[in-house]
């Protein structure tokens, strides 16, 4: 009885020991599988950011091969800088290229002659060539441009007037082309103008009066033109 309790004691040891429910040997088993599960997670953990980083360095790369062609403009223009506005906020009269035209001035006002003024028919020549006698020889006593002394109204210590002014403000417009001629060659009544004749030739005298004119306001000449010049004579029966 011994023996076979013995015996079969043994077996039933053998069995609890070499039966799944042992816990000695299900855990070698189990760290063996775990370690296998964790290398393989790790293996697809490594290639899944491989493949991550792979592709965000493609992506990467494209736009620096993109980027020369979206930039890329033809050749002969010139593109704007990106201060400058679009285009399309540009007035339409702008284009590249024209200017913008400048407002007209506007016109000036014409000035318009007297209606009845007689045409001034003067050399400039002569006018520059009596200027030239004139004050050479009759302005110390008439002024410089005609103007005489302011006093020329006014008879001096002897009753004589002073010179009288010749730019239209006094009486020479009162005497005709000849008259005035005449009068610059034999000098005045009184003497208080000296003859000219013999010192001046007539073609000096005639530029003198051509100068003397060229003083004389539109309106004055107009009305000597008409009323003394060109005098209408009286009929003769």
């Amino acid at each position: 009885m011994r023996g076979l309790r013995s015996s079969s004691d043994s077996e039933i040891c053998d069995k609890k020991l070499a039966g799944p429910g042992i816990p000695g040997s299900s855990r070698g088993d189990n760290r063996k599988s775990d370690r296998q599960e964790s290398r393989t997670i790790m293996n697809m953990r490594l290639l899944l950011l491989a493949s991550i980083t792979m592709g965000l360095l493609a992506g990467c790369g494209e736009p620096k091969q993109l980027a020369p062609s979206s930039a890329t403009t033809p050749s002969g223009t010139e593109t704007a800088s990106p201060e400058t506005p679009p285009e399309s906020s540009a007035p339409p009269a702008a284009e590249a290229g024209t200017v913008p035209a400048e407002p007209t001035p506007p016109a000036a006002a014409k000035v318009e002659p007297p209606k009845n003024l007689a045409a001034r028919k003067l050399a400039p020549e002569r006018i520059k060539r009596g200027e030239e006698i004139y004050r050479k020889n009759c302005a110390s006593c008439h002024g410089p441009n005609g103007e005489a002394t302011p006093g020329w109204r006014t008879p001096g210590p002897d009753g004589r007037y002073p010179p009288p002014p010749l730019d239209g403000s006094a009486h020479a417009w009162h005497h005709s082309t000849e008259t005035l001629e005449k009068m610059i060659q034999d000098g005045s009544v009184d003497g208080a103008m000296p003859a000219w004749k013999g010192k001046l030739t007539n073609q000096q005298i005639g530029d003198v009066i051509v100068w003397i004119k060229s003083l004389w306001p539109d309106e004055v000449y107009d009305i000597w033109h008409k009323e003394i010049e060109n005098k209408p004579q009286p009929k003769q029966n």
